[in-house]
């Protein structure tokens, strides 16, 4: 009822939701000692990270252009860290003037260029502890073969920690996860191979992977940081994405049309898989808030492009779906908005937020403009 006014498809940020989620951030970083920082590349949206700046240390960045608007938000203040796999040379000398921390993805890239970004940014390296906890290789970091970090092994060999080539150490091995069993396995892990040589970094950068929100137990965390902390004598960082955006929006979309198939009720929305290509990607099935386990009525809820696959899947609902009706879909916050794409020349979700008190705020919509600007070549 809430988002009955609402232009479709629309993406609605929900503020209460997103301070909730702050919050318990900023009560484990009271209660532990640890740093945050917001991975951006779950949803980059100005306006979210103006809400996130006082609540964290600063923000993760995966490339150029996400280090250029976390300076944007942050001015001089706050830190900016860079983890990538591409690190790209051209780009190198301005991420040293927006960057805090570069971490680097391969001993390739710390020989090539380490000396040059050490003048400005705090050097770190991203390490494959070699312990994989997902079935799916697709989210796995540690899979076999796999791009991201130096092997725990092939660095172990090396004299990086040493000869204090690096000032940190980066990790980040699971997705979505419910406990903290991996970071605890991780840590044991790392400090079995590298030993006392940790003492030499300034800081770990536990990274994300972790929905806070929904973890009931945080004494682990709060006892793991708290010790490494005490005993190495170093600053723990952790970087939030998905914890933080994920519950935090609603993608609402109109039915605009039904009717049936091979015998199945069929439903197209004004929206589609591409505003959330993770359903395609990985056959996710999305949470619908209309959805009624009881419900007598069957539909498959497609979106409305010709791609024979963009489906979001079958539900159940308590009274058929008519044309005009409005479906929400629930906690499509993270790598949703981010990869939406025009496919068939079809709209983006307008963004809306949903302030802690008043109405329904459009921040905003996109046009013909907007999507001519993207295809029309200069001459």
């Amino acid at each position: 009822a809430l988002f009955m006014l609402v232009d479709t498809p629309a993406f609605i940020l929900n503020e209460a939701t997103l301070n909730t989620n702050f919050n318990t951030l900023a009560q484990l970083r009271k209660q532990s000692g640890c740093k945050v920082l917001y991975a951006m590349k779950a949803l980059p949206c100005s306006r979210v990270l103006e809400i996130a700046k006082p609540f964290v240390d600063g923000f993760s960045v995966s490339s150029l252009f996400e280090a250029q608007l976390a300076r944007d938000i942050l001015g001089k203040e706050g830190e900016v860290h860079l983890t990538t796999p591409s690190l790209i040379a051209k780009e190198l000398y301005e991420l040293t003037t927006l960057c805090s921390h570069i971490n680097f993805n391969s001993l390739s890239h710390h020989a090539l260029y380490a000396p040059i970004a050490q003048t400005q940014a705090q050097i770190g390296m991203r390490v494959n502890p070699k312990l994989s906890f997902l079935t799916d290789e697709r989210f796995d970091p540690c899979r076999p073969y796999s791009k991201l970090g130096v092997d725990i092994d092939t660095l172990w060999q090396s004299n990086h920690l040493e000869e204090k080539e690096i000032h940190g150490l980066h990790f980040h091995t699971v997705f979505s996860a419910k406990d903290f069993t991996p970071l605890l396995k991780t840590v044991e892990k790392l400090r079995r191979y590298f030993g006392n040589k940790l003492e030499k970094l300034e800081w770990i950068n536990l990274g994300g992977g972790y929905l806070f929100h929904s973890i009931d137990d945080y004494q682990p965390f709060i006892d793991v940081v708290t010790l490494l902390r005490k005993e190495l004598k170093l600053d723990i960082y952790i970087e939030p994405g998905n914890a933080v955006i994920g519950n935090a929006a609603n993608l609402v979309a109109t039915v605009i049309d039904c009717f049936e198939s091979d015998g199945k009720n069929i439903v197209i929305l004004d929206t589609s898989v591409n505003h959330n290509p993770e359903v395609f990607e990985y056959q996710r099935l999305l949470d619908i808030a209309e959805h009624d386990n009881t419900g007598k009525y069957n539909a498959i809820i497609a979106g409305g492009t010709c791609l024979a696959g963009d489906i979001f899947g079958e539900y159940r609902f308590r009274q058929p779906l008519q044309i005009g009706d409005k479906v929400t879909f629930n906690d499509v916050g993270a790598y949703s908005q981010i990869k939406a794409h025009r496919f068939n020349g079809h709209n983006l979700p307008s963004i809306y937020l949903q302030p802690i008190d008043g109405e329904i705020q459009l921040l905003k919509r996109y046009t013909y403009q907007d999507y001519q600007q993207q295809w029309t070549m200069s001459t």
